[in-house]
This record gives structure tokens, sequence and C-alpha cells, in this order.
């Protein structure tokens, strides 16, 4: 049980750039508390749970909060401004004991006062089971024989629901929109045109299925200067083929693959007219930044669960991608939504956010 605390901002330390968390520093007073969220990631993941995050960082005002992520995400953890230190978890296989033993230590030591496991992985729950029962700290996530277990999850079927569900059981606010101006770095290098869309043709390599094909955006490319937009394409180094299709279709396409940064991308996106993308983190990115966005999603989606949320955000769905017409991405666009300016977003209620499941198509 936590003591109402005043509000104050918490920082992110530069101690913590290694790969491991750093050693505590000593206990605090027992009102302040030590609080650990967990989430790995992926990328998409990380930028939907945003919203919970801001709201424990109002909810435990005065306690150290501490987020438990993948090394993979280390610039992006290391900049949220809601909690105080990172723990990069290289999270260990099961023969590797040695190193279970060291993140067991590691737990202990710190002396938690509660865990939010917004993972629920079947790994984040043997954290829990690798604790004494006389030293677990309240436990808030799908472990069995946590302190606070998970609700039922069948009237909240989105992921941002959920996690929304989760924090209520702990007595958590609803999540509110968070404010994500912090999420941003000059870009006048990079060219952009005054009024452009911003294409996401890529997604994980290993689920090629989720990727509508790159001559289709290619052929939208072309469609949308119709509309007076220009059109740029985003994606890490595994894009590159994806990318490259695109531009053989329209030779025109502004090609920055491989030259963004996380925070880059954020500032690409609300400069962007409409952004539409496949399934992966950089479409979630331009959503929750405010930027009308339109995914496409294949078999591998429910859009109940992973649904962009954001002004202007919609879908697509076909079991196959491949079938998915340029026409019908076309009249789907959110063209008629204009983008949000930083920190307006902040205001609006998480019911709201619901209308991007309504405005998703069959």
């Amino acid at each position: 049980m936590f003591p109402p605390a005043r509000w104050r901002r918490s920082r992110v330390s530069s101690r913590h750039a290694g790969s491991v968390l750093q050693p505590a520093a000593p206990p605090e007073p027992a009102a302040r508390g030590r609080v650990l969220v967990i989430k790995h990631g992926a990328l998409g993941d990380l930028i939907q749970a945003m919203d919970a995050f801001q709201a424990l960082r109002r909810h435990h005002a005065a306690a150290e909060l501490v987020l438990m992520t993948a090394p993979a995400y280390a610039a992006l953890a290391q900049a949220i401004p809601w909690f105080d230190r990172i723990w990069l978890d290289k999270r260990p296989r099961l023969h590797e004991v040695g190193a279970w033993w060291a993140l067991r230590k590691t737990f202990l030591a710190e002396r938690f006062d509660r865990v939010y496991d917004l993972q629920c992985s079947s790994r984040t729950a043997r954290y829990f089971r690798m604790l004494p029962r006389r030293q677990r700290p309240e436990w808030v996530g799908a472990a069995p024989g946590c302190s606070h277990p998970n609700p039922d999850f069948s009237a909240s079927p989105s992921n941002r629901q959920k996690m929304a569900a989760q924090l209520a059981v702990a007595g958590v606010r609803a999540p509110r929109p968070a404010n994500l101006s912090w999420l941003t770095a000059p870009v006048g290098h990079l060219g952009l045109p005054e009024r452009f869309a911003l294409l996401v043709p890529g997604c994980s390599p290993h689920l090629p299925h989720k990727r509508w094909p790159a001559q289709r955006y290619g052929q939208l490319a072309l469609r949308l200067a119709g509309h007076g937009l220009a059109a740029a394409a985003v994606g890490t180094g595994v894009d590159r083929a994806a990318i490259d299709g695109v531009r053989a279709a329209a030779p025109g396409l502004l090609d920055l693959g491989g030259r963004t940064t996380l925070f880059e991308l954020a500032a690409v996106a609300r400069r962007a007219a409409v952004a539409v993308g496949n399934d992966t983190g950089a479409t979630f990115l331009a959503s929750a930044v405010g930027t009308p966005t339109l995914m496409l999603m294949s078999s591998h989606t429910d859009p109940l669960v992973s649904a962009p949320w954001g002004p202007g955000a919609r879908w697509l769905k076909r079991e196959d991608l491949s079938e998915l017409p340029v026409e019908d991405v076309e009249r789907t666009l959110p063209l008629d939504a204009g983008p949000l300016e930083a920190g307006l977003f902040e205001e609006g209620p998480l019911d709201a956010g619901l209308s991007a499941i309504r405005l998703g198509r069959p």
C-alpha cells in the first residue's frame, strides 16, 4: 500500500547506459517506495504502453520508478521521462544457470515494493516464481499466485485496454493519452517536402505475410500525387528491399530508409499529412504522435487487439495482403484528418481511442 505523495518530475539517469541495472541507491524512506515496470518490447508494444507508463508515474508520484526492458530499446527507454532508472534485461536462456542466479540476486537486492508486469509472458512469470515467497513484492500481472492477478480480459480486447484493466486492479486510474512531445529530434537535414504522406512498407523480416506488396505502395505513392502529396518511405536496413520496390514503381519517392533515428522518425511522422503502413512499430509510432494513420493488416493481426490508436487512426484487413487493391487503400486513407500539435493529444479520454476500431474496414 503506497501513501499519497506530491507529483515530482522524474529523471532518467545517464549512469544506466550499460547492459544491466546499476546498483540501487541506499533505500529511501518507506513512504517513497520502489516500483518496477516490466515491458521488454517489441517497439510497437512499447509505444502502446506509453499511456500506462505515464499513468504509473502519476500514481506513484514520489516512488522510484524503474523500467525493465530489452537492450534493443535502450535509447528509447532512457529518454522516457517517467522513469528514474532503466534495467536492461539480457533475458538469459533456461540453461544459463549463473545468469538466472545473478538476476535473482539483483531482484532481491532491489527490494521492490511492487512490480507491474506489463509483458505478462512465461518468462516474466518465472521471474516471479524464482523469488522466495516471503520476499516477493506485490506483483501485478499474469504470474500464478501473484498479489494482483490480471482480470478477465474478455471485455478489454485491445492491448491498451488490457493494460488499463491491469492497472485498475492495482488501483491506478485509467491512463490518459501520453504526452510524447519529448520523442522528437531535428529533421531539417532530411529535406522533407512541404506536404507528404509517410509510407511504412516494411516489417519484421520473419513475418513477410504482414507486408502489403511494395509495388502496391509505389502505385499508392503515384495516386497520392493527385491529392497534392509527395511520398516518403521509412524503414531500417532489413526493409531495404521493400523500399527499393516502392521506389522502382514511384521514382519520385523520398527514400528515408536507414536515415532516421527513432526520435527523428517521430518528428518526420508529426510533419506528415497522413501515414500508411504495415503492422509494425513505425506505424504505431506515427499514430501515437497524432498523425492520421492507416494500418494494413493480414491474417496475422487481430484489429480488436492491435488496431492503431490516435486521431484519424484506421485499419484495413485482408487475410492475404496481396489481395488488397490500391483503390481500397486510397479510399480509406484519413486524408480529412489533420495531424495534432504535440501536447494537444494529452487531454483526450481513453475511450476516445475506441473510434479507431470502429473506423476499421473488414
